[in-house]
């Protein structure tokens, strides 16, 4: 009993009794909310808003570059020369240019017959084309399949060129370098890329190439995706809204304004000398095409965008391969740019305003601070404020700020307009991959240089599908649930059903909603086929 009454004398001594043991507790954690909590969210918020007028500047700047653009009709014939190819009856096809039309596959299964049947139907003189499929498959089946198709269209008088190596070195731009070592490759004057998934209309040269022939000052043509499954899914609705804007909006005001956009890495036409004088195709980063379009504009090259000339390619329609997409999408410019950015400002060929603008506008706002502030601002700020009502976001910034944002990009996909709200909660739950992507790149941590080929359907998703082995729920499950969706999903709904009681900003519209979408992800009810019956 006496130690008993003295453990209880010592415990009231040193702490006081429970009701001011709990009372101390709560005190404390009032002081670290209002020293330290309060003051970080503060400074997160004033960052994040910051950001936000960054990216809103520059939307609203890109805007209106492609607004003036189409109220003066100037179209890309009119700021450059451009005059069709004749056939000469002394010099007969010689006064076309030699063509090099590279198609790099990668176990392309379902796409390989579609992307090599389009590139050998271009409408180009036969002896002044050379097709060459750039064969990285290791699957020996697909392999073999890809060969024979290529031996086939060799049969029909094409001049098709089936190459392989022995090694996967450098991925994609390894494959491209190796390809133009050739003698055959040294012998054209200009380089097409398309994707294994790339299904350019015939006359697709004839729109191209003449461009880059009457005009030595451009070294680049790009020209417009057009996807043929974006009605596949909700998932690959969202990626046409993203990607519409991206072409119409950031690939044009690029075109218009400095001659210089991020080439996409597929259906546009390269001149050689600017390729070469770049430096070539580099492996440094999983963005091979941004980081030569970089090296080739600081070198004095323009490009032009053709947005009226469309090349049907494939969206992912299942959200582990959007992923794997995304992460390689954002790690790489934001890689590129912690490597490039001395080389940059020490460039002499290039005027400071065209340096500010490939370092501030086209790598920092819309590379890494595009990403960031989506997700940081309203998955993390806007929920946090709920929980800690002392920090107070003004007005303009979670309501008059992000509405302009979203109608522009709306805007270039007016058949998608009522699905804006859908399109939100979608970027933000993928901003988060991006986020992380970006600071991977950034610091350059493990999976910097991942490079995972995106998964192509082609017609499959057409076919029934055939059957498969029986799987465990526990392979099932392992595969499609994704925790890091899940864990934020269930945060967010923690902070709106706080807000919804205690909230003093009633924010928990917006955080339900959203959290509702992380959940859909994180049970990966988005983007998957259910094979037809």
């Amino acid at each position: 009993m006496e130690k008993f009454l003295t453990m209880g004398f010592l415990s009231e001594l040193f702490f006081g009794s429970d009701d001011d043991f709990s009372g101390q507790i709560m005190l404390i954690l009032g002081q670290i909310k209002m020293f330290l909590v309060v003051p970080f969210l503060r400074v997160l918020l004033y960052i994040n808003l910051a950001m936000s007028i960054m990216l809103f500047s520059e939307k609203v700047y890109m805007a209106i570059v492609v607004a003036i653009n189409m109220l003066l009709g100037k179209k890309p014939a009119q700021r450059y020369k451009w005059e069709p190819f004749e056939d000469d009856l002394e010099q007969g096809s010689s006064v076309f240019p030699m063509v090099l039309v590279q198609v790099p596959m990668f176990n392309e299964r379902e796409v390989y017959q579609l992307s090599i049947g389009a590139a050998c139907r271009l409408n180009w003189p036969s002896d002044r084309i050379v097709i060459q499929v750039l064969d990285d498959s290791t699957d020996p089946l697909v392999k073999g399949m890809v060969e024979t198709e290529c031996k086939s269209w060799e049969s029909k008088k094409v001049n098709i060129r089936y190459q392989v190596r022995d090694n996967r070195k450098g991925y994609k731009a390894g494959a491209l370098k190796e390809g133009l070592k050739h003698d055959y490759a040294k012998q054209c004057e200009y380089v097409v890329i398309f994707d294994a998934d790339f299904q350019p209309e015939p006359d697709f040269l004839m729109q191209t190439i003449p461009f880059l022939h009457h005009n030595s000052e451009l070294g680049l043509v790009q020209a417009r995706w057009k996807f043929v499954n974006s009605n596949d899914c909700l998932m690959t609705r969202m990626q046409e809204m993203s990607l519409d804007y991206h072409f119409k909006v950031e690939q044009e005001s690029g075109s218009i304004t400095y001659a210089f956009f991020g080439f996409n890495g597929t259906a546009g036409v390269w001149r050689m000398a600017a390729l070469d004088e770049a430096g070539g195709w580099k492996d440094r980063t999983t963005v091979e095409d941004m980081d030569l379009a970089v090296r080739a504009s600081l070198k004095g090259w323009k490009f032009l965008y053709i947005g009226s000339l469309m090349v049907k390619n494939e969206l992912p329609s299942v959200l582990k391969a959007y992923r794997y997409q995304q992460h390689r999408w954002s790690c790489g410019p934001a890689n590129l740019f912690r490597k490039m950015f001395i080389e940059i400002l020490r460039n002499k060929r290039v005027t400071w305003w065209k340096k500010l603008y490939v370092l501030y506008s086209f790598f920092f706002v819309r590379k890494i601070v595009a990403h960031i502030v989506t997700f940081t601002l309203y998955c993390v700020v806007i929920p946090a404020t709920a929980l800690i009502p002392e920090v107070e976001i003004p007005r303009w910034g979670t309501i008059y700020i992000p509405t302009i944002i979203t109608l522009l990009n709306a805007v270039g996909t007016p058949r998608s307009f009522y699905l804006v709200v859908f399109w939100v909660l979608f970027e933000n739950v993928m901003s988060l991959h991006r986020t992380k992507a970006t600071f991977i790149g950034l610091f350059e941590t493990q999976r910097v240089n991942e490079w995972v080929v995106t998964e192509k359907q082609g017609d499959a998703s057409k076919v029934k599908a055939a059957p498969q082995q029986t799987r465990s729920w526990f392979i099932i499950i392992s595969e499609r649930i994704l925790m890091l969706e899940l864990c934020v999903g269930i945060v967010l709904f923690g902070c709106a059903c706080y807000d919804l009681a205690y909230g003093k900003y009633h924010y928990y519209v917006f955080i339900y909603l959203q959290s509702i979408a992380f959940l859909t992800m994180g049970c990966g009810y988005i983007g998957t086929q259910v094979p037809s019956s």
